[in-house]
């Protein structure tokens, strides 16, 4: 379904979606427990994963357990707190604020990964959110992933390629990628020049300026705690408990790569989805964006959107980032109908499908849609 952009009524559509945030209304004390509730889910996978991961062949299993407390972690609690989703409950304890969430120690305990959390504010909550599809958007895939898609390369070694991705993604691109839009945020405000690509030697490189903060704030603390502290709490159980969870660890790692691949990169991005040439102008206009360049999966139970980390509401999450979670399932109908009133593409596909889509769009298959001007 393709939408005449120009005769939208974006003054009328913004109305209506505001109607919404109104209906909803301030975050409670209920909204948060729906998150510590959500949040105890992933520690106890995380938690029974590691009660296994020492025994072969259950340390399988623990892999996986484990990896779902990884995106688990990310998703269902990294993303919410750190878009304010809860910064206006009554009495909010402040490791659950957008101010004290993962900043200075609290890191180790509100999530160590990959990826630096101030970073990933940056690139995510400010650039991606307020720059969908356009060519500031960091996360735009078609336009990322043009030397693939143009490449000479036989379309049986571009599958490949992305299929390897999938597995490495988080520190092969996600880690330097929010670290080189945090680093071109604070150089423009320096009067610096910008970096161009996180793929520069100098980025990589441990004995240079940029390369040293990417090993100090996303390499080294994540192998230290993932890989060497986590597998030697278990040398009380012999040298083979310990070399059963490192393996479980890489095994893990792998999985959570796999698993936030699935559930992140088809969100805005197929041959059904809409990419921008022009900044947004207004709130009608971001609204309209936010719908007909995302894409929702599969929706439902807790259960199921726990599976999600609640990216199966990306319509309603980018028209509304800092609502709490357990609100999603309570918009979603709304939203429906103000999409079927304004003649809108509704989009929601199973995650499955909406990947292949997206796969096809990476290896130079398929084009997404273009508006070329507003």
């Amino acid at each position: 379904m393709q939408i005449n952009y120009a005769q939208v009524d974006q003054k009328a559509l913004a109305k209506d979606i505001d109607l919404i945030k109104e209906k909803i209304g301030k975050p409670t004390q209920e909204d948060l427990n729906h998150l510590k509730k959500v949040e105890w889910w992933g520690r106890f996978s995380a938690l029974l994963g590691y009660s296994v991961a020492w025994i072969f062949p259950l340390n399988i299993l623990g892999a996986f357990l484990i990896s779902l407390g990884n995106i688990s972690r990310w998703a269902n609690v990294a993303h919410p707190v750190m878009h304010g989703a809860y910064d206006k409950v009554p009495n909010i304890p402040e490791r659950y604020t957008r101010k004290g969430f993962a900043k200075g120690w609290r890191r180790v305990i509100d999530w160590l990964d990959w990826i630096d959390p101030a970073a990933w504010d940056y690139e995510h909550n400010k650039k991606h959110h307020y720059n969908l599809g356009e060519e500031a958007d960091p996360d735009n895939i078609e336009l990322n992933l043009q030397w693939l898609r143009e490449s000479s390369f036989p379309m049986w070694v571009r599958y490949v390629i992305v299929i390897g991705f999938a597995g490495i993604w988080k520190i092969a691109y996600y880690a330097p990628q929010t670290l080189k839009m945090l680093a071109n945020y604070e150089r423009k405000k320096r009067g610096e020049p910008e970096y161009d690509t996180f793929l520069r030697a100098g980025a990589w490189s441990p004995f240079a300026e940029d390369g040293k903060r990417l090993w100090l704030s996303c390499i080294l603390p994540y192998v230290g705690f993932r890989f060497v502290l986590m597998p030697l709490l278990f040398l009380p159980l012999g040298t083979d408990a310990v070399l059963n969870v490192f393996m479980a660890s890489l095994l893990a790692e792998f999985f959570a790569n796999l698993h936030s691949f699935f559930v992140i990169i088809p969100n805005h991005a197929a041959e059904d989805i809409y990419r921008f040439e022009q900044p947004t102008k207004g709130r009608g206009e971001f609204y309209l964006r936010q719908i007909i360049g995302t894409v929702n999966y599969n929706t439902g139970s807790d259960q199921v959107d726990f599976m999600h980390g609640w990216l199966n509401y990306q319509i309603e999450h980018h028209l509304f980032p800092s609502i709490p979670l357990n609100h999603y399932q309570e918009m979603q109908p709304l939203v429906k109908e103000i999409c079927k009133k304004h003649n809108l593409p509704y989009r929601q596909d199973t995650v499955f499908k909406r990947l292949w889509m997206t796969i096809e769009l990476m290896v130079g298959k398929t084009n997404q849609l273009v508006i070329k001007h507003a």
